[in-house]
């Protein structure tokens, strides 16, 4: 599906995707969803939830399993209009393994130029992590578009508009790291472009019921 866009072009998507739908859920694989039939394991019982709440956007973390690829695949059959991406690509390995299933993009902690420089290779859209003001320049010299700030609780509501001004036009900016479904509004409102929410978030009281209100 994805094969025939360069990487400017999965960006320029990413982009697009996220302004309908500034959200993104990540969800991290425990063992037993790996061990047993994947549509019965409890995070595809999860995606299904969120799929039916009407989220687009779910990234799986990445895991050094030989059954990852295969829960990757049994979650595109299922659910083939979501936009799925992988979260915590930090090895070449993990990155590899995003090409190889034609993903449409994938996110890192952090800013690699060697890994960067491999996603361009294979036109793959590897958003970065970024934290400071420099790694934000170089993720942009390095062809990224679109950078995910990490850890975005530690830098704060107000981090957007106080590089902003003396760094000018800044990429595309998800925000993720620590934040929960109350921070959504806040944090779009200061300049955020887009918010990516871990698990954890969705196992809070009132999780579901307020994340299906801000959907709605």
């Amino acid at each position: 599906m994805y094969e025939l866009l360069s990487t400017s072009d999965r960006q320029q998507w990413l982009m697009a995707s996220l302004a309908q739908q500034p959200l993104i859920i990540v969800l991290r694989p425990k063992e037993s969803d790996l061990l047993g039939p994947f549509l019965q394991s409890l995070l595809c019982q999860r995606v299904d939830q969120l799929v039916e709440l009407g989220l687009h956007h779910i990234e799986i973390a990445w895991v050094d399993h030989s059954r990852w690829s295969a829960l990757i695949t049994a979650i595109r059959l299922r659910h083939p209009t979501l936009q799925l991406g992988v979260a915590s690509v930090t090895s070449q390995r993990g990155l590899q393994a995003v090409i190889d299933l034609d993903l449409p993009y994938a996110m890192s902690p952090l800013l690699d130029q060697g890994l960067v420089s491999m996603a361009h290779q294979h036109n793959c859209c590897l958003v970065p992590g970024v934290m400071t003001p420099t790694e934000i320049r170089q993720a942009v010299v390095l062809g990224c578009h679109v950078v995910k700030l990490f850890p975005a609780v530690v830098l704060g509501l107000d981090y957007h508009r106080q590089i902003s001004a003396p760094m000018g036009d800044l990429p595309f900016m998800i925000a993720a790291g620590g934040l929960s479904v109350a921070d959504l509004d806040p944090w779009l409102s200061a300049g955020y472009d887009a918010i990516a929410l871990g698990r954890g978030v969705l196992s809070t009281t009132n999780a579901i019921a307020d994340l299906s209100h801000w959907l709605t």
